[in-house]
C-alpha cells in the first residue's frame, strides 16, 4: 500500500505492509508532519478519514477506507475540536497548516502573454480556444489574450470527454533517434509514455517519482491544490470550469493534463519543468528558477519525458533530473526534439484529421473534431495518419 501525505511543511510518500494497522499509520503521520494532534482528509470533495472509529491494532487494509493511492491532507488540529487522533494536546509553538503554493500569476502569464518571456524558438505553437479535450494540452499560450472565449458555445461544446487515439509512430521510432554526450558516457534519449491519456502525469511522475505507478496520486495533488486555493484557480484561471466540476475531471481517466497541471506539479515537487513543442522548437520552463529541473518532449497531443542513458545501462538507471546550470542537456534535448520533428513525430492540431470511429466520419482539426461530437455525441476518434 502506498499513499501519499501532504502536511504543514511538506509532502511525502510511504508505503505499508499488510500487516502494518491504524497505530503505525498515525506513528507515521506524526513523524512526516512533526504534529501532535492533528485532522485527516482524503479524496474529493475531501472527506475527514475516522481512525478514532477503529482500535489502535486495525489493519490498514481491513479499514472501510481504501487508502492505496490516496493523498491524506494533514492539518493541525485546533484545540478547541473534539476527537483528537492522538488524544494530546498540541504545543502552542506548532507549525501551522500550509497552504498549496500560490501559482496564479504563473499560470495567467501562460494564458495571456503572446510568447512567454522564458521561452525559446521563433515560431508559436497551436493552442485552441475550444472545449475539445486536448485543448488544454497546448504548451504555448493562445496567440491573443481574447482568442480564448471566456465562454464555451454551447452547440460547439462536447457533452462528454472526446475519447482520441493518436496516430501510429511506429515508423518514426523505429530506429529511436539519441544524441551522443561521450564526455558524460551516455545519451540524450526519449522515453515514450503509453497513450492511456496520462501521458502527462506519467512523463511527470517517471522523472520525480521513479518506479512507481503515481496516475491517481497526481490527479489528486492537482486536485488537492486547486481546491486549496479556490481564489487562485477561479473559474477564470480553469479553463472556464468551475473550480469543483475541475477537480472531479481531473481526476478521470479521461481528463488530459497541460498547462495549468504542469504549474501546479512543478511547484508541488519544488523543480523547473520544460517542456518543448517538437513542432516550434519552444521550451516553456515552468517553475523556472529551481536548481534541479525535468524535461518533457511535447508532440502536440502527447508528452513523453527526456532521459540521460549512460551506455550499456538499463533504461531504470536513467537519469531524469538534471541540474538547471546544466545547459548541455536542454541543448541536447532540443537536438533530438528536431530530429524527432524530421521524422514527423508530432501532431498539428489545427490541421490534423481525425476519424470517427462510430461512424468513419473525417474531421480536420480540433475544432472540426468538437463540432462532429456536439452534432453526433460521437466521441470515440483516432488520428490518421497522412
Amino acid at each position: 500500500m502506498r499513499l501519499r501525505i501532504r502536511g504543514p511543511s511538506g509532502q511525502s510518500v510511504v508505503s505499508f505492509d499488510d500487516t502494518k494497522t491504524v497505530d503505525n499509520l498515525r506513528k507515521t503521520i506524526a513523524t512526516e508532519t512533526s504534529l501532535i494532534t492533528f485532522d485527516i482528509k482524503y479524496g474529493y470533495p475531501p472527506k475527514t478519514l475516522p481512525l478514532d472509529e477503529y482500535t489502535a491494532s486495525t489493519l490498514l487494509c481491513d479499514l472501510d477506507v481504501k487508502l492505496d493511492g490516496e493523498q491524506l491532507i494533514v492539518s493541525k488540529k485546533e484545540a478547541a475540536s473534539t476527537g483528537d487522533v492522538t488524544g494530546q494536546t498540541q504545543p502552542a509553538n506548532a507549525t501551522t497548516p500550509h497552504k498549496a503554493s500560490s501559482s496564479s500569476d504563473a499560470v495567467r502569464d501562460l494564458k495571456s502573454s503572446h510568447k512567454s518571456p522564458t521561452s525559446t524558438g521563433e515560431t508559436e505553437a497551436p493552442a485552441s480556444g475550444s472545449g475539445f479535450s486536448f485543448g488544454n494540452l497546448g504548451m504555448a499560450p493562445p496567440p491573443k489574450a481574447s482568442a480564448r472565449p471566456t465562454s464555451r458555445p454551447a452547440a460547439t461544446t462536447p457533452s462528454a470527454p472526446i475519447s482520441l487515439k493518436r496516430k501510429n509512430d511506429s515508423d518514426a521510432l523505429n530506429d529511436p533517434p539519441e544524441v551522443l554526450l561521450p564526455d558524460r558516457g551516455g545519451a540524450i534519449v526519449q522515453r515514450v509514455m503509453p497513450d492511456d491519456n496520462s501521458c502527462l502525469f506519467r512523463a511527470v511522475a517517471s522523472a520525480v517519482l521513479p518506479g512507481m505507478d503515481a496516475m491517481n496520486e497526481l490527479r489528486s495533488v492537482i486536485a488537492s491544490a486547486v481546491q486549496a486555493n479556490p481564489v487562485e484557480y477561479s473559474k477564470a484561471v480553469l479553463d472556464n470550469q468551475e473550480p469543483d466540476d475541475y477537480c472531479r475531471w481531473i481526476q478521470t481517466e479521461d481528463a488530459w493534463g497541460g498547462q495549468i497541471e504542469l504549474v501546479i506539479l512543478s511547484k508541488q515537487f519544488e523543480l523547473e519543468i520544460c517542456s518543448i513543442d517538437i513542432k516550434s522548437g519552444r521550451v516553456d520552463k515552468y517553475n523556472e528558477g529551481k536548481p534541479t529541473r525535468c524535461i518533457l518532449v511535447y508532440s502536440g497531443i502527447h508528452y513523453d519525458t527526456i532521459a540521460f542513458s549512460r551506455f550499456n545501462s538499463p533504461p531504470e538507471e536513467d537519469e531524469k533530473v538534471f541540474q538547471s546550470s546544466e545547459d548541455e542537456i536542454l541543448d541536447a534535448a532540443l537536438s533530438l526534439c528536431q530530429k524527432l520533428k524530421e521524422r514527423g513525430y508530432y501532431t498539428d492540431t489545427a490541421a490534423f484529421k481525425i476519424k470517427c470511429m462510430d461512424c468513419g466520419t473525417i474531421s480536420t482539426g480540433e475544432k472540426g473534431a468538437t463540432e462532429h461530437a456536439s452534432k453526433t455525441g460521437h466521441y470515440n476518434m483516432e488520428e490518421v495518419r497522412t
